[in-house]
């Protein structure tokens, strides 16, 4: 049995990025966490209504998973890069000791989105094997709307070495990402459920399957 970890730099990157696969860890006995990096305040410009639209979600999202267990920082959204990265390191070591994940799940570190670039940069330390022996496996997900819309000429893009068919499971995939209604919006919104389908279909044509979701693997010890 594995151990699993995800780490959401805000809720639904962790269905776009890889919801299919963590469907499969669970249908396959493995225990799944969820760490969601941020949060909505008031504070920052968000209604009372959206925060607790927001927290419904989660659980209801958290739920149809039947994850083993999740946490969320209160770190407000969009202000990661904003933070002591010593600080933020800090926090993600904390829960990774908790759980002791021997896979881990995170962004990619050229997404469009700041908080991306952040989260990565704070989980990548704690895949240290002398500080982190449990860690065996580190793979780097795609976020619709953010990795496609990099725009560093410098950089070379996602380029995955892993796929996972996810046939059996990309129907549950697009129910659970509906959840956020304020996230999936109608084509051609990046995330759309039928951008969803599209991306499943491209990675799954590159090995032959249905659908899939694809991977950058920096680690894994056999």
């Amino acid at each position: 049995m594995n151990k699993v970890l995800c780490v959401a730099p805000h809720p639904d990157d962790e269905t776009l990025g890889c919801g299919g696969t963590l469907l499969r860890h669970l249908s396959a006995g493995d225990e799944v966490y969820w760490l969601i990096m941020t949060d909505l305040f008031e504070k920052e410009g968000f209604t009372s209504q959206k925060i607790a639209q927001r927290k419904r979600e989660i659980q209801k999202v958290s739920e149809l998973y039947k994850f083993t267990g999740y946490h969320q920082l209160p770190l407000p959204t969009a202000t990661l890069d904003t933070m002591a990265q010593k600080e933020l390191i800090s926090l993600v070591s904390e829960y990774i000791n908790s759980v002791e994940p021997n896979i881990i799940y995170a962004p990619f570190k050229h997404d469009a989105h700041s908080d991306h670039a952040t989260v990565f940069n704070a989980i990548s330390p704690c895949t240290k094997t002398f500080r982190y022996p449990f860690v065996k496996k580190f793979r780097i997900y795609e976020t619709l709307s953010e990795t496609e819309f990099n725009v560093d000429p410098n950089e070379t893009g996602f380029r995955p070495n892993l796929w996972v068919d996810i046939s059996d499971f990309l129907e549950r995939k697009i129910e659970i990402m509906k959840i956020y209604s304020s996230e999936i919006h109608d084509h051609p919104f990046p995330r759309s459920v039928e951008n969803i389908i599209a991306l499943s279909t491209l990675r799954g044509a590159t090995v032959s399957v249905k659908a899939a979701e694809s991977f950058i693997v920096t680690k894994d010890i056999i």
